[in-house]
This record gives structure tokens, sequence and C-alpha cells, in this order.
């Protein structure tokens, strides 16, 4: 980047819409794809963008998203000057648990003032995208906008869109209307939740926002003032997904067994990093069975896996059968088992001889460290 950019990763929003996934964890820590936790993809996108200063506000169950990231070696973070940082609440003496972004903001604007940048990019983690940043701060230094805001032309449910919100987008790509959550379906213009400002603006509208006690930065300053404010957008067309459920979240890891969504998400100039176990290769029993699956280092299979996503550590044991099921790390499965759409968190123990169902469109979820 010939800018110096500041990137704020919100490791902690949309929480709720995949609560059993986020009871111990934050949504930037939920695990993805036989290996990656969400957050590694933004903060990969970053990384690869040129980004070398990255904030990542928290803000409860960050023990686990501690652990990940560490110093952010694995993203070239790892700096004496910028680099990582991890932003805990309560580091602002006037500050506490935030209801929403203005507030979040505030908590950290000490951080954000002694910085360097002249802009700034926010990003949430319930997106699942590989995206190059530069031409989209080289569209918002066009534009002269205050706001650039990044979104998708989809095809969206009722209750995707609930979970979302949707622009209304003139012919010279500014918004002028905004609807947060509305009950509407069909062909719609998406938030990616990715925003990116200048760091002067974004220091007024905290300070603003902090004496007229407002926290919602979609409610008060996108919606509020769209018409006060240049809010562009920018349409992002590759392959993206939106985690706004258990459903989503369980697609979003079947679409990976397309070998055409693998290209666009892991492009070859743009690889997505994250903390590396050093695991032995994964090892397969006289026997054993595998079909289109992607199964992670470390794993041991003795059984038959069909259309199935393995996590680092996973066992299946002789005789059982696991189809389009989701297996998280380190988790056991017993002989003669049969597991269909199944979600299995960390650490779960199947003994032998049992049968778990579920279906693609209402998939059954077994809790971290449970014994069945």
């Amino acid at each position: 980047m010939n800018e110096k950019v500041l990137g704020i990763i919100f490791a902690n929003m949309h929480e709720d819409s995949i609560s059993d996934l986020t009871k111990s964890r934050t949504m930037g820590s939920v695990l993805f794809g036989g290996r990656y936790r969400l957050i590694d993809f933004v903060l990969s996108n970053m990384a690869n963008s040129g980004v070398d200063e990255v904030g990542v506000i928290t803000k409860s169950n960050y023990q686990s998203l501690l652990d990940h990231l560490g110093s952010g070696r694995e993203w070239d973070l790892a700096r004496k000057k910028g680099g990582l940082h991890l932003l805990p609440p309560f580091s602002h003496v006037q500050s506490g648990i935030y209801r929403g972004r203005l507030e979040a903001l505030y908590g950290v604007s000490d951080f954000i003032m002694r910085s360097d940048a002249d802009y700034v990019i926010m990003s949430d983690c319930d997106i699942v995208t590989s995206m190059d940043f530069n031409p989209i701060l080289e569209r918002h230094i066009e534009t002269k906008a205050d706001i650039t805001v990044v979104y998708s032309r989809d095809v969206i449910s009722i209750e995707e869109a609930r979970r979302s919100t949707v622009f209304g987008i003139n012919e010279d790509g500014r918004i002028n209307d905004v609807m947060i959550h509305p009950s509407i379906s069909g062909c719609a213009n998406v938030s990616l939740n990715i925003f990116i400002v200048s760091k002067e603006f974004l220091k007024n509208i905290i300070l603003e926002g902090a004496a007229r006690g407002l926290y919602s930065f979609e409610e008060e300053i996108l919606r509020g003032r769209t018409h006060e404010y240049n809010i562009m957008g920018y349409c992002h067309n590759n392959y993206h997904k939106k985690i706004y459920s258990m459903v989503s979240y369980f697609e979003a890891n079947m679409d990976l067994l397309d070998s055409n969504n693998r290209a666009q998400l892991f492009p070859e100039n743009a690889p997505v990093y994250t903390k590396v176990r050093d695991n032995p290769p994964a090892k397969y029993a006289i026997g054993a069975s595998v079909k289109n699956s992607l199964v992670a280092d470390g794993c041991i299979i003795e059984g038959t896996v069909e259309n199935c996503i393995l996590f680092r550590g996973a066992k299946v044991g002789r005789g059982s059968v696991v189809k389009d099921s989701i297996i998280m790390q380190d988790t056991v499965i017993g002989q003669k088992c049969s597991l269909d759409s199944v979600i299995t968190d960390k650490n779960v123990k199947i003994s032998d001889s049992r049968v778990l169902t579920g279906s693609k469109h209402y998939p059954l979820y077994i809790g971290k460290g449970a014994e069945i």
C-alpha cells in the first residue's frame, strides 16, 4: 500500500448468530475449514494487502483468541513498530463493555490516535472470503468518500436479511438508503461489514459519538447520516460466505468441498495464514475409505468418511461411518458409529456403536468436550 493504513478487527460481533459455537470463544476464534479460525481470513487479507498494523478489539471469552494469535508471527505481524495488538475491553479509562462499534472504537481511541496511519480499515469476522484491500482504498481516495462500505450483490432469504444491513445505491455508487435487519428477500446489496475511513474522519465521529451517547455505527452514522456524508459502496464479486446461523456455518464449510470455491478462497498469490501445530500427517488404516473430504494433519481414520471436514487430530474408529459432517479438533469417534449431518466441537468423545443423525438444514451440534 502506498498509504499508511491501520486495520481494526472486531472479534466479538454477531456472536448471537451462532451462539452454540461462541459460548466459550469469540466469533473470531470459531474453527473453520479443517485448520483455520474465522479471524484468519480477514487478518490474512490485511497482511496480504500490506497492512502492517492491526488492532483486534475483543469483548469476552477471548482466551482462545489470545492463544491462537499469539504475537502475530504467522501473519508477519510480530514487529517492534506496528504489528498485531490485542485490545481488550476497559482499554480506555472511561470505557467499559461496549454495545456497538462506536463504543468499541471509543474504548480503543488512544490506540487509534497514536497510530501514524492516514486511513483505517474496519472489519468483522463473519465473512469468509479472499479480498485485496488496495483497489478499495484507491476507490475511496479517488471518490473522496467519507466512508467506503464493501458490499455484495446477493440473492438472500428473509432470515439472512434479518441478520444483515442492506443498501440502496445510485448509479454513481453512492449509498442513498440503509436498511438494518429488514424483512425482505430477493436480490439485494448486502453489507459485508467492511469499512474504510480516514483516521481524521474516524476520530471526529468517535468523539462526537462519545459526547452524544451514540454507540451503533450502522444506525447512527450509516443510516442516520446517509445524506450528510459521502458514503460510497464497493461491490465484492469473488466467492464469499456470510456466517449468520449454524446452517450457514455448516454450508460454508461444505462449500470447501467444491474445488472452484477453494480456488477462489485460497488463491496462490494470497494465502490464508493460521497458527501451526506441527502435527504428523494424517494416517489411514487398512480398510479405511475416504471420499470427497478435507482431512487435516494429525487425523487417524480407520472407518468410512464421506463429504466431511475433519479438523486436526480427529479420529474415526474402525467400522464407523461419518457422512456430511464437521468433526472438529481432537474429536474421537469410537468403533461402529454412524454420524450423518453432525457438527462436533473440540475434544468430543463418542463411544462405540452410537448413532447420531441431523440434516443439512438442521445439523446436529455436539458441544465442546461432550462425551456420548
